[in-house]
């Protein structure tokens, strides 16, 4: 497996004597912002401005299946509450807040330093505040939830996408899947071309200003979470509609195009964990339109 000095393989090592309350206390507890009551009650107390719509996600991350055991853990925090803010940004919504929930196999106290730095680094960047959750112990488990707002009737919805709409994604796709092919030792990569990759799916980047952005011109829009093919799929049985798609003008990174073209296929359009924006939307007007391509690739 590659090496990375972002890594960290933790050893089996016998609980520590730091209760829930107190792991707590010390990792994830911070002065409530904007919430009327934050982490330390039974619930916490959220409020919403008038004429918004609360907009709310939960997803979990399960060691094994979403996460490698050698990713460290700032870049797990990152990527924890990223994959759930992209959600958010699918739907045109603002986040302001989310909860926790942690199983740990055991107390690790430079884990949880690590994990809350990537968490908390990545939340205050779209000021997005912790208001409760809960730990136990278990197999590695991370579930959030997340909370945002957006004006009443302005989501962006898979139902939304009309005849006659070109698609737009947001980045480039497949370079989390490449990553994951060159874990599984089924193509091999160099050091450079790993490392962008490995970030690409280990830290990915939500997308939310572009989706608050989108309000009002894209008529419809999905978080790419589970690949290109499925996630467009999802739009297009929820809104009537199909699309014609040419799949070798799809945006990838260099590392991705100089590899073999069904590789390419095969993680740009059924690549996972990326937090790219698919957003189906009308034509720009001739003023205002890129010369023709059937792909637009919106940074």
């Amino acid at each position: 497996m590659p090496e990375n000095a972002d890594s960290i393989l933790c050893p089996a090592m016998p609980p520590m004597p730091l209760g829930e309350f107190e792991l707590i206390a010390r990792y994830f507890t911070r002065p409530a912002r904007r919430a009327d009551l934050g982490v330390g009650d039974d619930c916490a107390l959220l409020a919403i401005a008038p004429g918004m719509q609360l907009a709310t996600s939960c997803d979990m991350l399960v060691e094994g299946r979403h996460f490698l055991s050698t990713v460290a853990p700032q870049s797990l925090g990152h990527k924890a509450l990223a994959v759930n803010l992209s959600d958010l940004a699918a739907c045109g919504a603002r986040p302001f807040a989310f909860t926790l929930a942690l199983a740990l196999p055991r107390v690790d106290e430079a884990w949880l330093e690590g994990f809350s730095l990537g968490l908390f680094a990545l939340a205050d960047a779209h000021g997005c505040e912790l208001v409760g959750g809960d730990t136990t112990q278990g197999p590695l488990n991370i579930c959030i939830t997340v909370f945002g707002e957006v004006p009443a009737g302005q989501a962006l919805l898979r139902a939304g996408a009309k005849a006659g709409d070109d698609v737009y994604v947001s980045g480039t796709l497949g370079d989390a899947r490449l990553a994951l092919e060159a874990f599984r030792g089924t193509v091999a990569l160099a050091r450079e071309a790993l490392a962008e990759a490995r970030h690409s799916m280990e830290r990915p980047q939500p997308r939310v200003a572009l989706g608050i952005a989108l309000r009002g011109v894209a008529h419809s829009a999905i978080d790419l979470s589970d690949g290109l093919l499925g996630d467009l799929g999802h739009v297009l049985r929820r809104s009537g509609v199909g699309a014609v798609l040419d799949v070798d003008a799809v945006p990838r990174s260099a590392a991705l195009a100089a590899q073999p073209l069904a590789l390419q296929r095969e993680c740009t359009l059924a690549g996972v964990t990326t937090t790219s924006c698919c957003s189906p939307r009308r034509p720009p007007t001739p003023r205002r339109c890129a010369p023709p391509r059937r792909w637009r690739n919106w940074r």
